[in-house]
C-alpha cells in the first residue's frame, strides 16, 4: 500500500473526530455525542478530553447563572 492511499484512508477519521469535537464544543451532552458517534462514553472521554474540559467550564457557568437567577427570583412560598 502506498503512502497516498494511507493518507486518504486517514482523512475520514480526521473528519469524524472534527465533527465530534464540534458537537462537544457546541455544548452537546457528551453522552449524546458518544451515542451519535457509535462509541462508548469512555472512548469519547479518552480521545476528546480537551473538549470535555471546556464543557466542564461551560457547565459550571450554566449552573452558576441558574443559581443567580434562582436567588434573584421571588420565592413562590412568600406571602405578599
Amino acid at each position: 500500500m502506498d503512502e497516498h492511499a494511507l493518507n486518504l484512508a486517514k482523512r475520514p477519521y480526521d473528519l469524524r473526530h472534527a465533527g465530534i469535537s464540534f458537537w462537544l464544543a457546541s455544548g452537546v451532552d457528551p453522552a449524546e455525542c458518544a451515542r451519535r458517534a457509535g462509541q462508548s462514553i469512555q472512548v469519547l472521554f479518552r480521545y476528546c478530553a480537551k473538549f470535555l474540559a471546556g464543557t466542564r467550564d461551560r457547565a459550571n457557568q450554566l449552573i452558576e447563572d441558574s443559581m443567580n437567577r434562582w436567588e434573584e427570583s421571588p420565592s413562590s412560598g412568600e406571602a405578599g
